[in-house]
């Protein structure tokens, strides 16, 4: 199909010789430009042109759903761990934790007010089985900084709070480890893959056995 376009001759895109731009000022307020379009919307489609669309949008869907995982990566002690960024509604900033009475738990370290709401805060250094490392501290500043994670599960949330917050970490399944047999068993446990990240290895924790037993422990 061959369309007469004129107004790359004598029109708008030409030398501008074209009677009919007096009145029309732009070629696209032209019926002629218009007719030339809806012809162009409405000629036959190549089957190379459909063969090649096809083929980018299947390469375009492949890539989106390799960069699909991504985890919020943070640190526990001396462990680097990351959770299912789904799961972390906010990070935020040390709140005052209020113990609760006639609770034994070392789990359980009481109830935190986040925007308003109390919820309960676990320590994933008891759960975990980490030891805390010492706080580092130079000069000017203290290089640990403490954060509190907001998560929920299953239309429940919690506060976890943790020694350092990276943020979050965009990965592809396949970059995914087994958890090496040098991490320690407690926290192996719970980890259910590995994560490369800079020059360390994080674990990526199993979901559902970290919640089902912070649910355990509140019971």
């Amino acid at each position: 199909m061959k369309l007469h376009d004129c107004w790359k001759q004598i029109g708008t895109w030409g030398d501008k010789s074209c009677p009919q731009l007096a009145e029309a000022v732009h070629c696209r307020n032209c019926p002629t430009y218009s007719a030339a379009a809806a012809q162009l919307l409405d000629r036959e489609v190549d089957a190379t042109y459909l063969a090649q669309s096809a083929l980018e949008i299947r390469t375009v869907r492949q890539t989106v759903a390799r960069d699909t995982d991504s985890a919020v990566v943070f640190r526990i002690g001396a462990e680097w761990l990351a959770l299912p960024s789904h799961l972390v509604h906010e990070v935020g900033v040390l709140r005052p934790i209020h113990s609760l009475p006639h609770r034994r738990s070392a789990t359980v370290l009481g109830i935190a007010n986040v925007r308003g709401a109390l919820l309960i805060c676990i320590s994933l250094h008891a759960l975990l089985g980490i030891d805390k490392a010492p706080v580092v501290t130079s000069a000017s500043r203290t290089l640990v900084h403490e954060r509190l994670l907001v998560v929920g599960h299953e239309g429940e949330r919690l506060v976890l709070p943790v020694d350092e917050v990276f943020g979050v970490h965009r990965f592809h399944a396949e970059q995914l480890g087994e958890t090496p047999a040098t991490v320690a068993k407690s926290t192996a446990t719970y980890t259910r893959a590995t994560l490369p990240w800079r020059d360390k290895t994080v674990g990526l924790l199993d979901e559902q056995l970290l919640f089902y037993s912070i649910n355990k422990s509140l019971s």
